[in-house]
């Protein structure tokens, strides 16, 4: 008996070990992330906030002409991100709209109504949607989505420069956002616990009811979770927007059919240049989508916290 005892206790012992380094590794991983995060943000802040500051010389900046601006001429060495900032949004937001509810209701069908092997084609259809390179996708729009988005304009009596404009992004980032969408709705919807189901079923729900109201409700946070990162990806394409956006010069501009610019375009065409100011302001822009991907992130999280009934008491 003694023996087993000492034995039990090394074991339990060698467990504690590796449960202590396992600890160890994860909190290692944890800051490593956290300091790649740092980095970026202290590297691209620095190049970004040296244009605003006196110790630059003559080609200084003004901070709020650059916040405001409606035009952006680097030709003329005029740079303003007001116009460009409102097409972001517009564009990424616009996509949210199409693509969120089209991704949660399909992840809902893939999980609780599609027949099992219609399930599996469908979850490799979706993961090989997200795996599909965004420069595919840019060429797609280029030759397909201009020409559907021309065609729709000639509906409205409208000319558009070849099809590329505000119109042309928002379908292009809905389709490229989608897969990430439904992925995490997938997930979500499928972890839900099947007691809340049959509890709700035993109340007399139908079974639409109980996958409208209780099932994606569970899954809420998953699926927010989602459309985050849906919108970053949204927020952060550069290749395949620049494509079909147009870079226009100046705006805003309402009407869909006309040429766009969003930050991650304009901070992509600058990358020709290795020096100056054409250079430096690109990490200008940069600075401004970070804090637009945090206050979107921000505002999310408080629209899953509404919807749920979830309070901060």
């Amino acid at each position: 008996m003694p023996d087993k005892t000492r034995f039990s206790s090394k074991q339990r012992k060698r467990r504690q070990a590796v449960d202590r380094t396992m600890r160890g590794v994860f909190l290692f991983c944890g800051i490593l992330s956290a300091l790649m995060i740092l980095l970026i943000f202290y590297f691209v802040g620095q190049k970004g906030i040296q244009v605003f500051l006196p110790s630059y010389g003559e080609k200084r900046q003004n901070l709020w002409n650059f916040l405001t601006g409606m035009s952006w001429r680097q030709d003329r060495g005029v740079y303003g991100v007001g116009f460009i900032v409102i097409n972001t949004l517009i564009t990424s937001f616009g996509a949210a709209v199409i693509s969120f509810p089209l991704a949660v209701l399909t992840g809902l069908y893939i999980v609780k109504l599609a027949p099992k092997r219609m399930r599996v084609v469908f979850t490799t259809v979706i993961e090989l949607l997200a795996a599909i390179p965004s420069v595919v996708y840019g060429v797609f729009a280029s030759g397909s989505i201009t020409g559907l988005v021309n065609t729709i304009a000639g509906w409205f009596g409208q000319i558009t420069a070849g099809g590329v404009g505000s119109l042309s992004v928002i379908f292009l980032l809905a389709i490229m956002i989608f897969p990430t969408i439904c992925s995490m709705s997938i997930v979500s919807i499928a972890a839900v616990d099947r007691q809340l189901e049959l509890g709700s079923l035993a109340l007399g729900a139908t079974p639409m009811q109980t996958n409208m109201k209780v099932v994606l409700t569970a899954a809420r946070s998953g699926i927010f979770a989602g459309l985050i990162l849906g919108l970053g990806r949204a927020f952060g394409e550069a290749t395949a927007v620049t494509m079909v956006a147009g870079n226009a010069m100046i705006g805003p501009t309402i009407n869909p059919f006309d040429p766009t610019r969003t930050l991650t375009s304009t901070m992509l065409a600058g990358l020709k240049e290795t020096t100056g100011l054409d250079y430096d302001i690109r990490f200008s822009a940069g600075i401004v989508l970070m804090i637009i991907i945090v206050g979107s992130n921000l505002l999310i999280h408080q629209i899953r916290r509404r919807i749920g009934g979830v309070t901060n008491e």
